[in-house]
């Protein structure tokens, strides 16, 4: 079976579109996060690669009640406002350095 370099095109062609709109499929439902009344709502996974931390460290953030968390059925849900005040309340005031006597 031979084919032409006109039909190989073409199906190549046709290959890369269907490629491209599975591409726009996928960046589209990763971008995607669950909402609440105009709340943005993270999992696990997104709040572990957005503070770049443990399993470990996240879960006891949540045990110590530092970091609050939503259980939607049976899955840990975070607000994005509660990630951001965490991460503002973990800031230490920058230590003042001591002059050098001359």
């Amino acid at each position: 079976m031979n084919i032409d370099r006109i039909e190989f095109t073409a199906w190549m062609d046709r290959i890369m579109e269907r490629f491209d709109i599975l591409m726009e499929a996928v960046s589209r439902s990763k971008n995607q996060h669950t909402a609440v009344d105009g709340e943005e709502f993270l999992d696990n996974q997104d709040v572990l690669q957005m503070l770049k931390i443990s399993l470990r460290s996240l879960q006891r953030y949540r045990s110590k009640g530092r970091l609050p968390y939503y259980t939607i059925s049976g899955k840990i849900y975070y607000k994005l406002s509660d990630i951001h005040e965490f991460v503002r309340e973990s800031f230490t005031a920058p230590v003042p350095k001591a002059k050098a006597s001359k």
